[in-house]
């Protein structure tokens, strides 16, 4: 028997992204919590497989050839696992590049932009005007973008894929972006129809305990030195 995928993971959108996709393809995985507001990152043995410092990363024990393989990137990681298990990452070069554009969307822009509006509305030791403007604003921007491809298709590459996965997890927490999903009606009726999916539901649930075990990051002042005070040395 086939010996389970690592997933190095913490309860966040992008760790969701991985427990999402795991859960629906109905693979056995094992979780390996890396604490980011505990520096859990920079440890050596996470950095041979995550040089980058950034979870989710997995290793899997049969990658090509029967050989193990590590992957980071989150983006990364779900097309291996599509093209690993041929599921949710068409074959077809049309439907696969449309499939593609979502993802990098998500990857380059909602995810980026959304943690930003994250922390100028919630971390920042200063409310600044600007920032929380300029983030709140262009995350409002791209969930409208999302309102109008969804207007006449069910999800964003029209079959449901990894796009979807990137993306629904930086729309759950909509409400500290400053945005209402009641101004993007194909937005909030994607939302729920992700949301109401069983792999989706677990997949999110993943880690729940753990992390409620910690302060908020909020109030938690050593963990944001830890994940805001990060520089090359």
């Amino acid at each position: 028997m086939t010996a389970p995928i690592e997933l190095y993971y913490w309860p966040t959108p992008n760790g969701w992204k991985i427990t999402i996709m795991l859960e629906e393809l109905g693979v056995p995985y094992v979780v390996k919590y890396i604490n980011i507001g505990r520096g859990d990152q920079f440890q050596p043995d996470f950095l041979k497989i995550s040089p980058n410092n950034r979870m989710p990363a997995i290793v899997d024990p049969d990658g090509p050839g029967g050989e193990p393989i590590s992957v980071f990137e989150s983006g990364a990681i779900l097309q291996y696992l599509g093209r690993k298990y041929g599921k949710f990452y068409p074959t077809d070069e049309r439907a696969r590049v449309d499939v593609e554009q979502w993802l990098f969307w998500q990857v380059g822009g909602l995810g980026p932009m959304a943690g930003q509006a994250h922390h100028f509305r919630q971390y920042a030791p200063e409310r600044i005007a600007y920032g929380i403007d300029r983030y709140t604003n262009e995350v409002n921007r791209l969930y409208g973008v999302m309102n109008k491809r969804l207007a006449d298709r069910p999800f964003l590459a029209g079959d449901y894929s990894i796009a979807d996965m990137a993306a629904v997890g930086w729309a759950i927490p909509h409400e500290n972006q400053g945005q209402d999903l009641n101004e993007f009606p194909n937005l909030k009726r994607w939302y729920d129809a992700m949301l109401g999916r069983p792999a989706v539901k677990k997949a999110i649930e993943v880690g729940k305990e753990e992390r409620a075990r910690q302060k908020s990051l909020a109030e938690d002042q050593e963990a944001q030195k830890v994940l805001f005070g990060q520089c090359a040395r």
